[in-house]
């Protein structure tokens, strides 16, 4: 609705995890490196923990899309499933047709597909997106998947995003196997305040705007002290506060459209 007013080729402040609009805090950077760092040195298991809407689904496609050919991948967003279920789910994300009707035939079919992977030189990557969510006995099953390995290295690197319940889940002694197998681990925090106008305007410059300092300094205030720094929450205040200056027919985005914004949202709870 307010894009032509603002000069908009696109929404800027969607929800969903596009990586094109992923904005580089030191943190995100540092989890965006690493995340590569460890699937192109074939580290093993990679774990990548943050709070809700913190960016982490958002890391883990910005990894997909920058990995090379060389590297099959499988992305896992609902890990709410059995083991034979998890399995299956990873043989489909690879392009495969499951065969037989059990765990062991599904890691025989995968280990074959890993070790063709390797003699044709090529990597493979696993992200599994909520894991948290990972009952105790599918975390075991992904434990042993790291089991799957030649000699000179690991046949699949298994990155594990999930919140911060994920890193006590780890902590727990009967996990203390799988966690010993991490060898990276990057934890994602919320956006400072100067950090929220950049990535405000760096959301603003990918969607088309001329002028990216579109928020004042006042409305930046006010969307960090309400989202925390969290980047989900950053916007959806930010999509409404645009609505708001659209209405009233606002050039700049300053703390009356955000303070408006938030009465709305408030009122909608």
């Amino acid at each position: 609705m307010y894009l032509d007013f603002y000069g908009l080729k696109e929404a800027p402040f969607n929800i969903t995890p596009d990586p094109r609009f992923l904005y580089f805090s030191a943190r995100h950077r540092e989890a965006y490196d690493h995340l590569l760092y460890g699937i192109e040195q074939r580290k093993g298991f990679i774990a990548l923990t943050g709070e809700v809407g913190s960016g982490k689904t958002t890391v883990c496609r910005a990894v997909l899309a920058a990995l090379s050919k060389q590297v099959r991948t499988a992305l896992i967003l609902n890990p709410s499933l059995t083991e034979t279920q998890l399995l299956r789910a990873i043989l489909h994300d690879f392009g495969l047709v499951p065969k037989g009707r059990d765990r062991l035939a599904y890691i025989e079919q995968l280990n074959e597909f890993l070790l063709e992977q390797t003699r044709q030189g090529l990597n493979v990557a696993l992200f599994i997106d909520e894991a948290q969510d990972l009952l105790p006995e599918v975390m075991e099953q992904v434990r042993l998947l790291s089991n799957l390995e030649t000699d000179q290295h690991k046949l699949m690197q298994i990155v594990l995003a999930g919140q911060p319940e994920l890193q006590a889940r780890l902590a727990r002694p009967e996990f203390r196997q799988l966690r010993q197998r991490i060898t990276i681990s990057c934890h994602l925090l919320p956006l400072s305040e100067e950090e929220t106008g950049l990535y405000i305007q760096h959301r603003l410059a990918v969607a088309g705007a001329a002028d990216g300092a579109m928020f004042e300094p006042e409305a930046v205030r006010r969307v960090h002290r309400y989202a925390g720094g969290i980047p989900r929450v950053t916007n959806t205040v930010c999509d409404r506060a645009m609505l708001a200056g659209y209405v009233s027919g606002a050039g700049r985005i300053g703390g009356r459209e955000v303070k408006r914004a938030l009465t709305e949202m408030e009122e909608k709870l």
